[in-house]
């Protein structure tokens, strides 16, 4: 099982790759072919090629290289040429090179790449919105005394309608909106109705969260958690290795009592093994009729720099028992792109925003992943259906696309600053500078590299 789980994560990872990088370079080489200009190479991946084939009346060579961590589209230019090369091209095929071209066309050329990568968010944000939008519904469940939420006045069975302005349909609507306000404003306006069908506004103060609460639950911080039933303690299936599966626990056994302590729901029985770490507990079970005891060392896991007590099993849900809570939001077609387009805004607004505090030293750099991270959810997305994998390659999308268009020598978006500032000053920056540039570039790059493998590795080690 774990070979197999090990393995879709590796393929759902090195497809997620190829279609990023493949949507991205496809727009640098079909708009440099709308704008005239001969492609010579279109590589997936750096490094020595694997496969190599010839296409089109240019003859450009298509690549699939060793190394998938990017591609390149070489275009003619004669900047990279030496004397001899230039005096062997056909005349005909300079007027297409690329530093013939105007700055506007170079500008729409090394823009595509990005751009493509927030269309295809878009292209696909819309196709999950056509399927319907499923989450659970905006229903506040018993509000913590003292809390934000219980000093705005909110109470149990409120529906959240809107906040800060904004149309809440699913609870996803609600943490998506706190979470892009709460380093913005001290306060947000929410819009409830109560169970009389009330409406009611309530100013919930944001002030108490901290970098460290975005990385954890902030809304139940805040005194918002969704209504939601009541599970039984009944376990659904046991993960290899885990410290239940070397205890003896079993799919189907009913958990009545720990150490004593009577378990009524599935939520108790999780708190209480989460502040158990290491600890041996003494588990009450009721396994075909028959009742019997079962010691259980929960394993230690870091999160949040704290130790907390997993055993490695998951609940048996009642899928009935859970739809009444759940609610599935349908569009047609253009309420769907509109939607789409929002999404994407949104999300590369945020990203933006989260990047600018990250320099400002507002977030950690521990926020920032690398490679093993993002394999790590491409797998985890994939075991969650094609629905949660569409909406992962859409985020990625949109990140990668974001990250191109930032004004970093090496990146799409340094060469786009070098074109604006050649706007302004009537002529190209001079070889030295663009040289100059690169090397700050690649520093930059390197520095940014380095920390998300150490974010990568540090998150492997602590768990």
């Amino acid at each position: 099982m774990g070979e197999t789980r090990r393995m879709i994560t590796l393929l759902a990872f090195v497809f997620t790759l190829a279609v990023l990088i493949a949507i991205h370079e496809y727009g640098h080489f079909q708009v440099a072919k709308w704008c005239g200009v001969k492609v010579l190479k279109f590589s997936l991946g750096f490094g020595r090629p694997i496969y190599s084939k010839k296409f089109g009346t240019d003859q450009t060579e298509f690549l699939i290289s060793a190394l998938p961590f990017g591609g390149f589209v070489k275009m003619l230019d004669e900047r990279e040429l030496s004397e001899d090369e230039k005096a062997n091209i056909n005349p005909s095929d300079l007027s297409r090179a690329f530093n013939r071209q105007n700055v506007f066309k170079r500008i729409m050329i090394v823009a595509a790449g990005p751009i493509a990568n927030l269309l295809l968010a878009i292209a696909l944000y819309w196709v999950l919105m056509l399927q319907g939008t499923t989450g659970i519904k905006p229903v506040l469940a018993d509000v913590k005394d003292g809390s934000p939420a219980a000093i705005a006045q909110l109470h149990q069975g409120d529906v959240v309608i809107k906040v800060a302005g904004e149309s809440v349909k699913l609870w996803q609507d609600l943490q998506w909106i706190l979470i892009r306000h709460v380093f913005k404003q001290s306060s947000v306006e929410v819009e409830t109705i109560d169970a009389n069908l009330q409406k009611h506004t309530h100013t919930l103060d944001l002030t108490g969260i901290t970098e460290a609460d975005l990385n954890a639950d902030f809304l139940a911080k805040l005194g918002l958690k969704p209504n939601h039933p009541q599970v039984a303690a009944v376990i659904g299936s046991v993960l290899k290795d885990s410290a239940a599966e070397k205890a003896g626990l079993k799919a189907s056994d009913r958990i009545l009592d720990v150490d004593g302590l009577a378990i009524d729901d599935w939520e108790t029985l999780v708190k209480l093994v989460q502040v158990s770490p290491n600890k041996i507990l003494t588990f009450g079970i009721e396994r075909n009729n028959q009742k019997q005891s079962i010691d259980i060392r929960p394993h230690v896991v870091i999160k949040d720099g704290l130790a907390s007590g997993q055993i490695g099993a998951t609940v048996l849900l009642n899928e009935s028992l859970i739809k009444d809570y759940l609610v599935t939001i349908h569009s047609s077609p253009s309420e769907a792109l509109v939607r789409a387009l929002q999404k994407t805004y949104q999300t590369a607004t945020f990203s933006l925003k989260m990047l600018g505090n990250t320099l400002t030293g507002q977030i950690s750099i521990k926020s920032i992943s690398g490679p093993v991270t993002i394999a790590t959810y491409a797998g985890q997305s994939a075991h969650l259906g094609i629905n949660a994998f569409i909406a992962f390659l859409a985020v990625i999308s949109i990140s990668l696309g974001v990250l191109n268009l930032l004004p970093i020598p090496v990146l799409d978006g340094g060469h786009l600053l070098y074109y604006m500032v050649e706007l302004i000053k009537g002529s190209p920056v001079s070889e030295q500078t663009m040289e100059i540039g690169q090397r700050i570039g690649l520093a930059i790059l390197g520095l940014l590299m380095v920390c998300a493998l150490y974010n990568d590795i540090n998150r492997l080690i602590v768990g």
